[in-house]
């Protein structure tokens, strides 16, 4: 019996932390709040198409949403730094909660809404999420230990593609239903949901002593957090590597272009190539019980990274579109795996007083890489091909990670089990 269930525990996700009071509030409120602000990101477009009847106002409203997500991305960090971070996210998740609120309101308005509003209110969301998110990594040593830090990165981000995959569709349904309301009230229920878990939560101060919180410490706390980045090599080049991924093979440019020429013959194939990154990454979240023992966490993203790549010159290649979803899959996985751990190196490398800022800037690199992937992508396709676009920038990223290891050992050899937290 005990031999049949040992596969099972290396495979299957480690649930470890959620025996943890804690976490587990931590982990719920996580899983309230990404359901909803998926839907949103879905809401949010279809209704700014259906007030201007212009695409070019629908990529307006992502800088909209983006340049908030940026800058208290970054005072985030530094805030989360400053005071109890129990408190931060009580604040942002109540502030959150009150938008996504005003949102839905704002979707009852006579002739569908009004555009300035929605563009402010998705604005003061974006920032109240920045803002949120950074104290929710940050807390997560604290709450399980060194050991549990991975396992619990992957719980959190297995939850995430879940909702990525879910909250679309649901969105879709609501607003095909003609209730765009609700699709906006269900993101403010899940942040009011996440407050009443955190209520729950212990103090958790940052690691050093707290002041009263003033705009200029939280800019100067920026400051120093790029400063002290520059002298950390590791950390550093978590952030590297993600960018090479994003900027050179991030796809979803083209999906549109795809659907429309070389997969036009194939039902829903938007749908499918929208979706198959998170698939792979979903499957992979569920599977990745061994993720969470990785004590060469950097040379395993290295190789993870790699594994994007190469996923992506297939996809480039694909000449059907199940062949495509499945590299774009294979990609996702490797995504997940490079995820997972590089949030892991950083809550692991930085000291408990950094862990904040290190965060945010994370959070703006994962905002940043792939809207600076889907500019190079979609002008090296219009300029040449599909096929060149995504192979060339799949080829650039295994380049890249294997001269990351060659010129900076100490990312190559970081150990999980060397560190001190």
């Amino acid at each position: 019996m005990s031999g049949g269930s040992t596969p099972r525990r290396s495979w299957a996700i480690d649930t470890t932390p959620l025996r943890n009071p804690a976490y587990r509030r931590l982990f719920w409120g996580v899983a309230a709040t990404m359901l909803g602000q998926q839907m949103t990101l879905v809401a949010v477009p279809f209704q700014v198409y259906l007030l201007t009847g212009d695409s070019l106002m629908v990529g307006v409203t992502s800088i909209v949403a983006l340049v908030p997500l940026v800058v208290f991305g970054l005072l985030g960090g530094a805030i989360a730094d400053s005071m109890d971070r129990r408190r931060l996210m009580l604040v942002t998740s109540v502030g959150a909660a009150a938008t996504s609120a005003l949102l839905a309101v704002q979707a009852l308005f006579p002739g569908d809404g009004n555009l300035a509003v929605l563009w402010v209110l998705t604005a003061c969301v974006s920032a109240f999420a920045a803002v949120n998110q950074p104290a929710r990594s940050a807390v997560i040593p604290a709450l399980v230990g060194p050991a549990g830090v991975s396992a619990a990165n992957a719980l959190s981000m297995t939850v995430r593609q879940a909702a990525v995959i879910v909250g679309p569709l649901l969105a879709g349904v609501l607003i095909g239903a003609g209730e765009l309301f609700l699709a906006y009230a269900i993101d403010a229920l899940g942040f009011l949901a996440a407050a009443v878990l955190l209520r729950g939560l212990p103090p958790l101060p940052p690691g050093r002593d707290v002041g009263p919180l003033r705009l200029g410490a939280a800019i100067r706390g920026v400051g120093e957090g790029f400063v002290f980045l520059r002298t950390q090599p590791v950390l550093l080049m978590t952030f590297v590597v993600d960018i090479v991924a994003m900027c050179f093979a991030w796809p979803q440019a083209v999906f549109p272009e795809l659907s429309e020429t070389r997969f036009t013959d194939s039902p829903n194939a938007l749908g499918w190539l929208f979706a198959g990154v998170s698939i792979g990454a979903l499957l992979m979240g569920l599977t990745s019980g061994w993720v969470s023992r990785v004590d060469r966490q950097g040379a395993v993203v290295l190789a993870a990274i790699a594994v994007w790549g190469v996923a992506i010159v297939g996809f480039g290649w694909a000449q059907s579109l199940w062949l495509a979803v499945l590299c774009l899959a294979v990609a996702g996985a490797g995504d997940m795996v490079s995820a997972v751990l590089r949030s892991s190196m950083l809550q692991l490398a930085a000291p408990e007083e950094m862990r904040g800022r290190m965060q945010g800037v994370f959070i703006v690199v994962v905002a940043g890489g792939p809207r600076l992937g889907d500019l190079r992508a979609g002008a090296l396709a219009s300029a040449a091909s599909v096929s060149v676009a995504m192979v060339s920038g799949g080829v650039v990223v295994v380049v890249a990670m294997a001269l990351v290891a060659v010129l900076v050992p100490s990312f190559w050899l970081f150990r999980a089990s060397r560190t001190a937290v």
